[in-house]
């Protein structure tokens, strides 16, 4: 085979037929056991719980009460996606979701960074849900047995103090190590067993948040919610610009519809799955976000959730006057927080599947268990990864990182629905096509993502920058050459 000049391989792409996903008796195979329930419950599962349950305390000081908008300009923009996801989806039925679809339409290198931003999306993701588990596993054990965990082992070494980044030796987050563990050994077990867990733990979620949304209207009151937008803007955060930055940190619990994708290669019938999927996932989340955003900042001046653990319990506490709900909600959260991160560590695992099987990094992230068909050497090496961050560092760190990963994801996702179109990829493949030709929605989603993107703390783009070239350096002196698309 003829040598591929630089601009050659970097745009090579990966057919639709080499997509397709081998037999399920292939000894690298992974085994599709996944229905539309079960898709919708990892969507809803990967969702709700991070936005809710964490990131009302980082939302709310950074738009006030308008933080509602917030969610609502966080949805719309992961609508337009969705749409975009589900056309695609239908087209290239494959693990590995957006970067899948950036290798068959834009090509190597942009499926490549695709790959990192994911990478860096879902483990982060992990993590910082995994620290928010901690805050309310302990909010349970005090009202439940009047105990608190230790503080040098619920505290991170690395934090966000008042005065930049603060380095506290011996201490050392265990709760979220131990979660991640757990997480790892029902993951090992296999992809069925971790969905029907998942699926339970869903609809003890959105019971709690119910619950939750009642109690909460009881001590509903409409001053709360004057003024509307943040009127501080000694941090540049007042009126709009407040609710854009709190639309950024909380955009990334919008990654449930990136995480139903991920499963395309253990999905039944996944042209028509995976798309039904992913609008469910979406109508359930925005719903639950919207009314209990509402109950919340209805309940409790906005000025009282900086700072605030286990803020939906707090709430709760003071509306009743009694701890019994609050115990109620943080044991739920306990629940539901876990299957967020099981559902994220999941779709880390599924993504270097993915891009292992293409040679961009070592075999050895593909190889699965005769048994259970799962990738075992993958998934122990995410939650060491995982619970090494979630163990040290400060969440804080990590919220407007994954939105970063996950917006930048999103756009490359929209681009690839003209070059499809363009190109006939996966033409004759029956499924889901996104309304009003291949322009109109795509383009709005990008005009969406950038207008959260912007936004977005200084810092974060500069590890974000960071992470890209060492992502670049990886590609190139690594993945170019081992590619399975490489002239031999």
């Amino acid at each position: 085979m003829s040598q591929q000049t630089l601009v050659q391989q970097l745009t090579r792409t990966k057919s639709i037929d080499a997509h397709d996903i081998v037999i399920d008796d292939h000894p690298h195979a992974l085994h599709r056991s996944l229905g539309v329930f079960s898709l919708t419950m990892i969507g809803v599962g990967a969702t709700i719980g991070t936005g809710i349950f964490f990131t009302m305390v980082e939302a709310v000081p950074k738009a006030g009460p308008s933080v509602i908008l917030s969610f609502l300009i966080a949805a719309f923009t992961a609508g337009l996606t969705a749409l975009c996801y589900s056309e695609l989806s239908s087209r290239i039925p494959a693990s590995g979701s957006s970067y899948s679809f950036a290798y068959a339409t834009v090509g190597e290198f942009a499926a490549f960074i695709v790959a990192a931003c994911l990478l860096l999306e879902y483990g982060l993701a992990a993590s910082a849900t995994a620290i928010g588990w901690s805050a309310y596993l302990n909010n349970f054990l005090m009202n439940a047995v009047h105990w608190q965990i230790p503080e040098m082992l619920r505290n991170p070494m690395i934090v966000s103090g008042a005065h930049g980044t603060e380095f506290h030796p011996g201490q050392f987050n265990l709760p979220p190590v131990i979660l991640v563990a757990i997480c790892c050994i029902l993951l090992l077990r296999g992809a069925k067993e971790s969905a029907t867990v998942n699926a339970i733990m869903v609809m003890i979620k959105l019971a709690i948040l119910v619950f939750f949304s009642v109690i909460a209207f009881s001590g509903f009151h409409a001053e709360h919610f004057t003024p509307f937008f943040n009127p501080d803007n000694s941090k540049g955060l007042g009126g709009m610009a407040g609710v854009t930055a709190a639309a950024g940190t909380v955009f990334f619990s919008f990654i449930g519809l990136d995480t139903i994708a991920t499963a395309g290669s253990e999905v039944k019938n996944p042209k028509r799955n995976v798309p039904l999927g992913i609008m469910a996932a979406l109508l359930i989340v925005t719903v639950f976000y919207m009314l209990v955003a509402v109950a919340a900042v209805g309940a409790q001046p906005a000025s009282m959730f900086e700072g605030q653990e286990a803020g939906l319990s707090v709430i709760l506490q003071n509306v009743t006057g009694h701890t019994w709900p609050a115990l109620i909600l943080s044991a739920g959260a306990v629940i539901s927080v876990f299957s967020v991160t099981l559902v994220t560590i999941y779709g880390q695992s599924r993504i270097l599947y993915a891009i292992s099987k293409d040679g961009l990094i070592p075999a050895s992230f593909q190889k699965v268990h005769v048994r259970t068909r799962t990738p075992v050497s993958n998934t122990i090496i995410v939650c060491l990864l995982v619970g090494i961050v979630a163990g040290l560092v400060d969440a804080t760190f990590l919220w407007d990182m994954v939105s970063m990963g996950t917006l930048v994801a999103f756009m490359v996702v929209s681009v690839a629905i003209p070059v499809i179109r363009r190109q006939g990829i996966g033409l004759n493949n029956e499924g889901f096509r996104v309304p009003f030709g291949p322009y109109l929605i795509p383009g709005m989603s990008i005009a969406a993502c950038l207008y959260i993107l912007k936004d977005l703390s200084p810092a974060t783009f500069r590890i974000f920058f960071i992470w890209m070239a060492i992502s670049i350096v990886i590609y190139f002196f690594y993945s170019m050459r081992h590619s399975h698309l490489h002239p031999k």
